[in-house]
């Protein structure tokens, strides 16, 4: 795995003595606007804007900015900030930075660049980034939403709904010479938008899903190099999507619908001479449903006729006399609002490893990779051949495909050919998760070079890497990269692959954590906080899958308590403090609803779903049934809500909320002494029935009375090495703390133990059997099919929080988020050699590379410009460290701390650095 591409920046405020004296050796890049990759039409009227600094010289620290953003690219070369000019501000300040410029409007378009003073010189000014202002209020947009609200005769609208693509037209003449165009687009369920022939955008399955009654996203496209000063045509395709729901006219009282497909579309041009046109969507636009995609269901496939094919029918000029005149249709409901998150893409192409014969007209395809996306074909043959392509994530003992874990997804891609000379073809509205295909009625016999694997998520970059020793740890991390990004699908989804793929909350509580070191999901989970809060009820109520495709409200805590968790990491891990202050209304507003509803007796008397998937005693099981692995539903509920209560403390005091910090230590005391009263058995130093996770939560949340807490944890540890023999017995609740439980008091060792095994149950059970993701059960290779997808990452827990934090030692203070000061501390485990880790902070990359022979040990470390560390050694003497062989005291940018125990911390500023001990 390599960084594909990169992030934005972040804050603290320290004043320095500024240099004006300019640095060609400290540059300004990846500047951003609102966190955003492409900032086309985002609807945020103060944006905030983050810049990177890198130099080749060790401590360098900003201390002070100079922002300018210009109506042109033009008056920005002049250094003219008509829009707003910063002025010299004395800041170390990088990212996060609020626009406090001009009132911005509709449509704006702004350009801006950066210059920063550091303790080192001055930079140059940036290259120019850009940003526009979509359409901020509802009546900027013109004419009418268009549809067809009916189906037809080849049509579907059963429990397995088959519904045909729409195909909408609309030619127009642009008489003068074109100075911009911009397109503003909602397509639902999904879109593709042609102009002049020509694909707009490389985006797939666009837009993200939202619940379309609270919300609906639309993109926004420059399109100025595809219009021509003539006649031009506008064509789009409306797939299904989650707007046409995957079940249609089945279980209404759980599964949300939406109506047909609808779109609204408006074209704004610019012209050289300063006159203005917007074409938009109205009842001259034509539409036909008679197409060659002729079902798209996101469960069960697409099915294309290439006979049915309408060649240029996006083109000017086309024929379109036996179109339908398009309908005006009902609006979807839901606010608009600009997506500011990215599309997904295919994100990478992957070969086929072999292809094999089951019968005389069937082929097993396998990818070599449990996957999300699609295939890509190419075939030759005579019209009318039909080619049946079945996904699947295993294959029987005999060679055919498993599909009773995938419910009644009916998972086929089918491809009409048309019979002229060879067809490349892949779909559209559909994903499949798998590793296999059934291939059917080729008309040859069919290779690898046939097919391509198309990986499809989130066009997000891949900012961390990490690789130690042990060859099992690197197999499971890779795993863990494969299927946390088969699951992002504009929301984090569960799976990919059977009749679910939803938006479960407690499937990210701490996954979300982990994840944000391997991608930059940044945004996506901003986005998903907004479904949550979307979906909460008057009342406060939150569901446990958002948005609520299904409707589930169960009012426990540990699902519904993500909304509070993912906001906590999206400041922990990139600073992002207006998302607290944005959502702090509507988690209070679920806290006081869950203590007014559910305190009984102190304690939180609601849980849904216990330690969900602990391992159980029989392989055949999904799940437990010996009371000795379940925890109590209480216990769960209440730890967890006190947990809680502490992370909106912390909001509280972000926000100055006096009352409310309180407020939450009040609740959150009262319920301790419940709890402890309760649950706590001092004879046996344990929680309730001694679990790992019954005692390891309330250790966690610092819950047990001081003169406990030994006894307590001295039955974890016995818990693990005697009863579990050195395994995981964790769901997923305990696992979202369980390996840093481990660690930080004490016992990485345990921790390397569980996360290095290769039997039931652990991760590497898994890579053992054959998994290149994670499973959603330890037993996955031998459980009820009824739920043992191939490819879920709720059992990761902590896992590759404590690859990255623990392993390699790179981490955020809690005293400044955002890696504004990194805590750098590996462990020191027996049996592991070496670790090397990267990852791409808000403020630039940090490499941790360290190897141990010996009595010697190597580090060398990377640390971002305008950031500092804390790094601990594996020593308490000065005397036994070199950095690039030179003594401690002498060199620039190290300063000694102070020795604790066995380890020397240093304060260690911007730069790149090789520590020896020995």
């Amino acid at each position: 795995m390599k960084i594909t591409k990169h992030i934005f920046l972040f804050v603290a405020i320290v004043l320095f003595a500024s240099f004006s004296k300019q640095d060609a050796g400290i540059q300004l890049q990846n500047l951003r606007c609102e966190m955003l990759v492409n900032p086309e039409g985002i609807d945020v009227v103060k944006p905030r804007l983050s810049w990177e600094i890198t130099a080749s010289q060790r401590n360098v620290q900003q201390v002070a900015y100079q922002i300018l953003v210009a109506s042109t690219p033009e008056k920005l070369a002049a250094n003219e900030g008509d829009l707003w000019n910063s002025g010299k501000v004395l800041s170390d300040e990088s990212i996060h930075v609020k626009y406090a410029g001009i009132v911005l409007k509709s449509k704006k378009r702004c350009f801006w660049k950066i210059k920063t003073w550091t303790n080192k010189g001055e930079s140059a000014w940036s290259e120019t980034a850009f940003w526009s202002v979509g359409l901020l209020n509802y009546v900027d947009w013109k004419g009418r939403w268009i549809g067809l609200d009916r189906s037809f005769e080849w049509d579907n609208e059963s429990q397995f709904a088959r519904l045909s693509a729409r195909y909408f037209r609309k030619e127009f003449v642009a008489k003068k010479s074109i100075k911009q165009a911009t397109v503003y687009i909602v397509g639902l369920g999904l879109y593709e938008l042609y102009l002049n022939g020509q694909k707009v955008g490389d985006q797939v399955l666009a837009p993200v899903p939202t619940d379309y009654t609270k919300g609906i996203k639309y993109n926004t496209f420059d399109v100025t190099k595809l219009l021509q000063a003539d006649k031009n045509v506008i064509g789009t395709v409306l797939g299904n999507g989650r707007f046409y729901t995957m079940r249609q006219d089945y279980k209404p009282y759980k599964i949300k619908t939406f109506g047909y497909p609808k779109m609204l579309l408006n074209l704004d041009i610019e012209y050289t001479d300063g006159t203005k046109e917007t074409i938009s969507t109205d009842e001259s636009w034509k539409v036909t449903a008679d197409g060659p995609i002729r079902t798209n269901n996101e469960y069960d496939g697409e099915e294309y006729d290439a006979t049915k094919e309408m060649p240029n029918w996006n083109k000017v000029g086309f024929e379109d006399k036996n179109w339908l005149k398009v309908q005006l249709v009902q609006e979807a409901g839901g606010m608009f609002e600009a997506q500011m998150t990215e599309n997904m893409k295919v994100m990478e192409t992957i070969k086929p490893v072999s292809i094999k014969s089951l019968n005389a007209n069937t082929y097993i395809l396998d990818m070599g990779q449990n996957m999300a996306g699609w295939l890509r074909m190419r075939v030759t043959g005579k019209k009318g051949d039909k080619i049946g392509l079945r996904f699947a994530e295993t294959l029987q003992s005999n060679g055919e495909l498993f599909v009773r874990n995938l419910r009644d997804a009916k998972v086929t891609d089918v491809y009409t050919l048309k019979g002229e000379g060879q067809e490349t073809w892949e779909p559209s509205f559909v994903y499949h998760g798998f590793r296999y295909v059934e291939i059917t009625g080729f008309p040859t016999v069919p290779t690898v070079e046939n097919f391509d694997g198309r990986v499809v998520y989130d066009d997000m970059a891949t900012i961390g890497d990490f690789e130690t020793s042990n060859k099992t740890i690197n197999q499971i991390y890779k795993n863990a990269y494969w299927g946390i990004r088969s699951n992002y699908k504009g929301m984090p989804v569960d799976c990919p692959q059977r009749n679910e793929r939803q938006p479960w909350l407690g499937d990210r509580t701490t996954g979300a954590y982990g994840e944000s070191f391997i991608f930059d999901n940044v945004r996506l989970y901003s986005k998903w906080l907004n479904d949550i809060e979307q979906a909460q009820k008057p009342d406060g109520s939150i569901p446990d899958v958002a948005p609520a495709f299904w409707r589930y409200y169960g009012d426990n805590v540990t699902w519904p308590g993500t909304y509070i968790t993912v906001a906590d990491m999206l400041y922990h891990q990139f600073g992002d403090q207006e998302t607290i202050k944005s959502h702090y209304p509507s988690m209070k507003k679920w806290i006081d609803y869950m203590q007014d509803k559910y305190l009984v007796n102190g304690l939180i008397t609601k849980d849904k779903y216990g330690d969900w998937c602990v391992p159980p005693e029989s392989l055949e099981l999904i799940h437990a049934k010996d009371p000795a692995r379940q925890t109590d539903g209480e216990l769960l509920a209440s730890a967890t809500y006190v947990r809680l209560l502490d992370v909106m403390q912390n909001f509280a005091r972000l926000l100055h909320k006096s009352d409310d910090i309180k407020a939450f230590e009040q609740s959150k005391q009262a319920i301790i002494k419940a709890f402890n009263k309760k649950f706590l058995d001092s004879k046996k130093g344990q929680y309730s029935n001694g679990t790992v996770t019954a005692n390891l939560l309330p250790l966690m949340y610092n819950m047990i009375p001081a003169n406990e807490k030994a006894k307590v944890w001295k039955s974890i540890v016995e818990k693990v090495l005697v009863e579990n023999k050195g395994h995981i017995s964790t769901g997923v609740i305990g696992t979202q703390w369980l390996m840093r439980g481990l660690s930080e008091n004490g016992r990485p060792d345990i921790a390397y133990t569980i996360a290095s095994n290769r039997d039931y149950p652990s991760w590497g059970y898994m890579a053992e059997n054959g998994a290149t993701t994670i499973w959603e059960l330890w037993n996955g290779d031998k459980a009820n099919p009824e739920m043992n997808s191939g490819n879920h990452v709720m059992l990761l827990g902590d896992l590759i929080i404590w690859y990255y934090e623990n392993v390699a030692g790179i981490k955020s203070s809690k005293e400044s988020v955002a890696f504004k000061k990194i805590v750098m501390k590996p462990e020191m485990i027996a049996g592991l050699t070496s670790a090397k880790a990267l990852y791409h902070c808000m403020y630039g990359i940090i490499k941790s590379d360290w190897k141990k022979e010996g009595n010697k040990f190597q580090w060398n470390i990377s640390i971002p410009v305008n950031t500092k560390s804390l790094v601990y050694l594996p020593t308490n003497s000065l005397n036994q460290v070199t950095e690039s062989g030179k003594a401690i005291a002498s060199v620039e940018g190290v300063k000694f701390v102070k020795a604790v125990g066995n380890k020397l911390i240093l304060e260690v500023s911007s730069g790149n650095y090789s520590f020896n001990v020995n």
